[in-house]
């Protein structure tokens, strides 16, 4: 059973993310806040697979809740709700350790998507802000996959395969049996590429290995 807090301030969004959630059998929201102060506390209190959080609450907003939460429970797969216009926070979020990133107008099957893999040690992107994303990093391209291939060539062969799969959105278990490792292996095999490459988590690592040319467009 995947775990999950929501934090939002708008109660209606709250009722509608919970009543896609439990369509899910394996889902089940073990609590829910109205700001980033109560969400901490909550995520404490039941230590969840996955915190939802809104961008702008008030007290403490999402992006300032992602800061604290990763000191204080780092085994938490943080999630970002977030509107179309405010994507520019992007970049933020992930560098403070977000795993993924929801809007709140997408499919109602992304909610659900998106909960199961990062509860599962991936990262998920919404397609339009995946969109965004890669957009951004279009400028200047050609310089940061010189840096990304140069990274990469630091990495054993083994790393390099790990990272072209976890660029391709797998979890740890989906990585195992492509390579025919342990969980605990492949886990161990992330932990040292983030720490080699200087990386703070999956999504970063993801880029990379897109950026380095381990992932394509059509995979």
């Amino acid at each position: 059973m995947i775990r999950v807090v929501l934090a939002d301030d708008e109660a209606m969004i709250r009722v509608g993310v919970r009543s896609i959630l439990t369509t899910d059998p394996e889902i089940t929201v073990v609590a829910e806040a109205a700001d980033g102060h109560e969400a901490i506390e909550l995520v404490l209190a039941h230590r969840p697979h996955v915190v939802l959080l809104d961008i702008r609450m008030p007290r403490l907003d999402g992006l300032a809740a992602v800061a604290e939460l990763r000191a204080a429970a780092p085994e938490v797969a943080i999630i970002m709700l977030t509107t179309f216009d405010e994507d520019e926070y992007v970049s933020r979020a992930l560098a403070e350790g977000a795993a993924g990133f929801l809007l709140k107008a997408a499919d109602p099957r992304e909610l659900i998507i998106g909960v199961r893999a990062v509860a599962g040690g991936a990262a998920y992107l919404s397609p339009r802000i995946a969109h965004k994303v890669i957009t951004r990093l279009s400028g200047g391209r050609l310089a940061r996959a010189a840096t990304a291939r140069r990274q990469v060539e630091t990495l054993t062969p083994r790393e390099r395969e790990v990272l072209a799969l976890v660029g391709r959105g797998m979890s740890n278990q989906d990585v195992g049996r492509e390579l025919f490792l342990s969980e605990g292996t492949v886990k161990s095999h992330v932990s040292a590429i983030l720490l080699r490459l200087g990386l703070d988590n999956r999504v970063q690592a993801a880029i990379v290995a897109y950026e380095a040319g381990l992932v394509y467009s059509d995979s």
